[in-house]
């Protein structure tokens, strides 16, 4: 692929643009939307195939890949009067909005694929959920750490309700952090040392001979410290909770779909 475009240049459009410049001898064109303009421009400056459009038409128009990633509010004054021909390929990344939707936004007959890229896909280390597969798209994301193609967008709203428990692990360490740093020890050790420790949890997980399960089991012994706060922390309340938080925004996300 050549010619890709991004309209919308957040988090996850800096994170997608960065993955394909850095990652090869040959990276694509990229065509970046002015919105989000500081953004584009940076990328601009750092990458020599990377241009800033006038508007979102010029991005359109001179990619063969388009990818929207605006945020899903912001859609209908992004893509306003925006004209996709049919040999476009399009690239939904917009959380919550199903591809019927962006058909009727953008009243196009391009093919249109959904796309889960989280921020890793910056060092091209993360497993990027699509539906449908399309075999342009798969080449995309498996330079940017691999491509997991779902038949429908029920099975893919599954995948991005999972995609919606990432800050909230964030919070964890925080909230562990926070608790050493009440019991007298100073910020800065006690930020290294969850890091740390679970940079190398991080790691364990590249071992896919064991299961998610057996990696727990395999963590703790029978009546130590790791047995005790699973059983008296994470008890079976907590965890249908987590499910029904899950389960309401697996609907949410269903009735935008």
């Amino acid at each position: 692929m050549k010619r890709i475009g991004v309209i919308g240049v957040g988090e996850i459009g800096r994170a997608i643009v960065t993955g394909l410049c850095d990652g090869g001898d040959k990276p694509p064109e990229v065509f970046l939307s002015p919105r989000g303009a500081r953004t584009a421009a940076e990328l601009s400056a750092r990458h020599e195939g990377v241009q800033v459009c006038a508007d979102n038409q010029e991005v359109v128009d001179r990619s063969e890949v388009v990818i929207i990633a605006v945020r899903r509010q912001d859609r209908h004054e992004a893509l306003a009067g925006l004209r996709v021909d049919g040999d476009k390929v399009v690239v939904n990344v917009m959380a919550g909005v199903g591809n019927d939707d962006l058909r009727r936004t953008l009243a196009t007959d391009a093919p249109l694929v959904r796309a889960i890229p989280l921020p890793a896909v910056r060092e091209r280390r993360s497993v990027t959920v699509t539906c449908p597969s399309h075999p342009v798209v798969s080449s995309v994301f498996e330079h940017l750490g691999g491509v997991l193609p779902v038949e429908d967008e029920a099975a893919f709203n599954v995948f991005s309700a999972l995609t919606g428990t990432l800050t909230t692990h964030y919070s964890y360490l925080a909230a562990l952090t926070s608790w050493a740093v009440g019991h007298g020890i100073a910020s800065g050790d006690a930020d290294a040392y969850v890091r740390g420790l679970f940079q190398g949890v991080g790691r364990s997980l590249s071992d896919e001979s064991r299961s998610l399960h057996r990696l727990a089991a395999d963590h703790e012994t029978p009546g130590g410290s790791n047995e005790r706060i699973r059983t008296t922390w994470f008890t079976p309340a907590n965890s249908a909770a987590l499910g029904k938080a899950l389960d309401d925004l697996l609907a949410d996300l269903d009735g935008h779909g």
